[in-house]
Parts: structure tokens; C-alpha cells; sequence
């Protein structure tokens, strides 16, 4: 069990980019437990896509327009039960930690009208994430997002370091260290 954990933080420790020694490695394997312990970290980052999204105000933006930063992309809907669980801890996620290293980003993918996602929005008391949509799923199909939610973490580069499918607390104590171990590898 050890090196099983010793070898998953260094796979972590490669994906984010930061040596560590083997105490720093255990210290980081606290942290895939509870919902982080279905994060998949990539042995070598992977291509985002560059295709646009529709922004709130109808105009087009891609996931290049996030580099330099961290990005936490999650592919939503307005009809997905356990994307309404996640959404409220998204937010305090952005709430504890967005700024210029790192932003949590939100993508509806599919049928998703405006209104519905304001809606959405206002019944879940949504205020600081976008309301970006991916319409006809183009992203989404592009980065292999098969099922919702689906998280992706993008490295400053636009590169995706990190998948976890299925919805999390995003606003648990594994997850603001693990983003906050993300942003500090980059000091």
C-alpha cells in the first residue's frame, strides 16, 4: 500500500511539475482521499481543446484565453442532478482561491439555454463562475468528456495535467490543498 501511495504522488508530483522528496510525496498523497481519490493525473499532459465556447454575453472565448493559469474546467448541464450537488463547491472553491494563478472555469455542455442557466445559477446562488456554453458539445466530444460532470485540470501551459469523473466536493480540504499545492509549485 505504501509504494502504491509513494508511486501515485509521484505521478502527481511529475503531472503538477515539482520535485519532491519522498516526505513531500507522502504529505501529497493525503490528499487523493475522499472525493480527490478519483483524480486521474496524467504521466504527461495532454492537449485542450481550442475550439470557442459561447460566453454570457454572446460572444466567443477558448480555454487559451485561461493561459498562464491554472484552470479547474468543468463540463456541466442544467439537467445533471449531481452537477447541482457540485456547483455550490465550485463556487467556493473560485470564492477561496481564484485570482491570477488559478480560476475555476464552468462549461454547460449540450442543450443549455441561457435562461436555463441563469436559473440554474440563481437557485444554487451561483454568482463568481461563468456561464460558458459548449452548444453543440464540440469541446466536450474533442476532450473525451463522456457523462457529466466531468472535471479537468489545465496547467498554465492549456495543457490538461488531471481528470476526475463524476461530481466532488470541490470546496473539501483535499481539494484546496491539492489546488493549493498546484499554485505553489509555480512560485
Amino acid at each position: 500500500m505504501v509504494r502504491k501511495v509513494l508511486v501515485t504522488a509521484a505521478y502527481i508530483a511529475a503531472a503538477f511539475g515539482a520535485i519532491l522528496t519522498p516526505i513531500q510525496a507522502q504529505d501529497l498523497s493525503t490528499l487523493l482521499t475522499g472525493d480527490m481519490r478519483g483524480l486521474v493525473v496524467h504521466a504527461s499532459p495532454t492537449e485542450a481543446s481550442d475550439l470557442p465556447f459561447v460566453q454570457v454575453d454572446e460572444s466567443e472565448g477558448t480555454l487559451a484565453d485561461y493561459q498562464g493559469q491554472y484552470i479547474l474546467l468543468n463540463f456541466w448541464a442544467t439537467w445533471c442532478a449531481p452537477c447541482r450537488e457540485e456547483m455550490p463547491s465550485l463556487q467556493s472553491l473560485q470564492t477561496m482561491l481564484g485570482g491570477d494563478a488559478f480560476q475555476v472555469v464552468t462549461l454547460a455542455t449540450g442543450r443549455n439555454p441561457p435562461q436555463a442557466i441563469r436559473r440554474f445559477f440563481d437557485e444554487e446562488g451561483i454568482t463568481t463562475l461563468p456561464q460558458h456554453r459548449d452548444i453543440n458539445q464540440q469541446i466536450a466530444r474533442e476532450m473525451g468528456v463522456f457523462g457529466l460532470p466531468i472535471t479537468v485540470i489545465l496547467n498554465p501551459e492549456g495543457e490538461e495535467i488531471a481528470r476526475l469523473r463524476g461530481d466532488a466536493d470541490w470546496a473539501s480540504p483535499e481539494a484546496i490543498a491539492l489546488i493549493e499545492s498546484l499554485i505553489a509549485s509555480d512560485s
